[in-house]
């Protein structure tokens, strides 16, 4: 299981979720894996913008896994992961640094890396990568 650092917004998906564009609940997300060599981060836009992907191989499908974000509380909303995604490695295994959440056919919301290192994450064949969010949550508006 791999231990997320903090979830950083990119520029865009601050903007938007301030500005009403993304609908945390409703709308369709995936979190995707991305490799040392990613330009994922803070000046990240769209999905099709990101390079250095995880290959799809090994257990990994490219544009990963489909995510569905909840909210709860009302004074302090938190937005968490209803269910922490989870990839088998098959042959040579799945080598990670970063995890990024996206909007479907959109923005990049938020990443995270992937070990506090930070270093690359690697599950040998057999094995299972589990991104768990926080106990508190992918984010918290008070």
């Amino acid at each position: 299981m791999a231990a997320p650092s903090a979830w950083t917004f990119t520029n865009t998906g601050r903007t938007k979720m301030l500005d009403g564009q993304f609908a945390i609940a409703a709308d369709t997300y995936k979190m995707m894996l991305c490799t040392s060599a990613s330009n994922l981060g803070v000046a990240s836009t769209t999905y099709a913008g990101v390079t250095g992907e995880v290959s799809n191989a090994n257990g990994y499908t490219t544009g990963g896994i489909a995510v569905d974000l909840t909210l709860a509380g009302t004074t302090t909303v938190t937005a968490d992961i209803a269910t922490d995604p989870v990839w088998t490695a098959s042959g040579a295994g799945i080598t990670a640094r970063f995890a990024g959440i996206y909007e479907v056919a959109g923005d990049v919301l938020c990443f995270s890396t992937l070990d506090s290192t930070p270093a690359d994450v690697v599950v040998a064949a057999g094995n299972t990568l589990t991104v768990a969010a926080n106990a508190s949550g992918v984010f918290t508006a008070t």
